[in-house]
């Protein structure tokens, strides 16, 4: 059996939070939990000095030459690395170093690989993708949507979900129903998340239902667009940007809500739908990407094509009308993310540790 006492995870860590940056976190604390030793290399740290923060090109370069050396330095002592990897520049930038340093120091390297641009990445990139995969110990992904991908360019990967803190994202006891159903975004402000399509789609869900609320949770270069998009469709009154929520806040969004929307046109697996369906929470989303391998469309969600506003309102008017309807989703919802729970993912994490350590040393 091998001898596992140090994790180095490689990985961003909110400020700003997002999905890769909370499963980083979640991850360390899980593994901390587990009586391991755990180290958190930050693949955006905070400038030092702060005002290098204010140039742009030269924040840039004193960010990356300051993660490499934090890379030489604190990387040796561990006897398992974990990177948390994604598509374009953040994988050459920061998960390719890291590889190099592990292999570097006779490391063995988990690749958690995650993100919806795998594919179109994979296709432009692999020549240069594969030179630092072949490095690497194992290659962990999110979902099954993921696995394919890599299938597709004949490479092996391992699936593990993502951890939910089950603490924070749970069904509440009783949950008050009224004539103003509640309905929620909970995706950042990015022209990928299509928030604009939710937006029409409460438009007219709010013509059948006026007093109908919608509460958009997230930031980002989208806003202006969507405010005005919701003056233009005479939705003001009823529509709120909560701005970015820390996990204690969206958890008890969740447990408010009636509806979640999710209307993203490129997707892997999002924490969004996960907590959502763990607050049971009836979930309206589109099918990009992988979703359709997380959710089932009539059981555990409801899924819509992209961009079709007018389904997607179609589909949360049937759930909030259905009251049958609503409860076989969130009872379905509440078993499809068991999986997530830690106890589950540390079966198969463990042993992925294990395996990569025990490999590396017969090598």
């Amino acid at each position: 059996m091998s001898q596992l006492n140090t994790v180095t995870i490689v990985g961003p860590l909110a400020p700003p939070a997002g999905g890769m940056a909370n499963q980083t976190q979640k991850l360390a604390e899980f593994l901390r939990s587990e009586k391991l030793v755990v180290d958190v290399i930050r693949t955006n740290p905070d400038y030092q000095p702060a005002f290098i923060g204010k140039v742009p090109v030269v924040r840039a370069l004193f960010r990356l030459i300051s993660y490499k050396f934090t890379l030489m330095k604190r990387i040796k002592s561990a006897d398992v690395i974990h990177i948390m990897a994604n598509s374009g520049w953040s994988w050459h930038l920061f998960a390719v170093p890291a590889i190099f340093f592990g292999r570097l120091y006779n490391k063995p390297v988990i690749v958690n690989y995650r993100g919806g641009y795998a594919a179109d990445f994979f296709s432009k990139s692999w020549f240069w993708v594969n030179l630092s995969l072949k490095r690497a110990q194992a290659i962990v992904v999110p979902s099954v949507f993921l696995q394919e991908v890599f299938e597709d360019f004949d490479k092996s990967s391992i699936v593990i979900p993502n951890v939910l803190d089950k603490n924070l994202f749970f069904q509440e006891v009783s949950r008050e129903s009224n004539n103003a159903p509640h309905l929620i975004v909970t995706r950042n402000l990015e022209a990928i998340y299509d928030v604009a399509t939710a937006v029409r789609a409460f438009a007219l869900i709010q013509k059948n239902l006026p007093k109908a609320v919608l509460s958009i949770a997230g930031t980002g270069p989208e806003k202006q667009a969507l405010t005005e998009l919701i003056s233009q469709l005479n939705i003001k009154d009823n529509v709120s940007f909560t701005g970015r929520l820390g996990p204690e806040d969206m958890a008890k969004l969740y447990q408010r809500a009636d509806i979640m929307l999710n209307a993203s046109r490129v997707d892997n697996t999002p924490n969004s739908i996960i907590e959502a369906l763990a607050c049971a929470t009836p979930v309206v989303s589109t099918n990009a990407g992988g979703i359709p391998k997380l959710v089932k469309h009539q059981k555990d969600a409801l899924l819509v094509d992209i961009a079709d506003h007018q389904k997607m309102a179609e589909s949360a008017l049937e759930i909030l009308n259905n009251p049958t309807l609503q409860k076989k989703l969130v009872d379905n919802g509440l078993e499809t993310i068991k999986k997530f729970y830690w106890s589950n993912v540390w079966l198969k994490l463990k042993a992925c540790y294990d395996e990569s350590i025990i490999n590396n040393r017969e090598k």
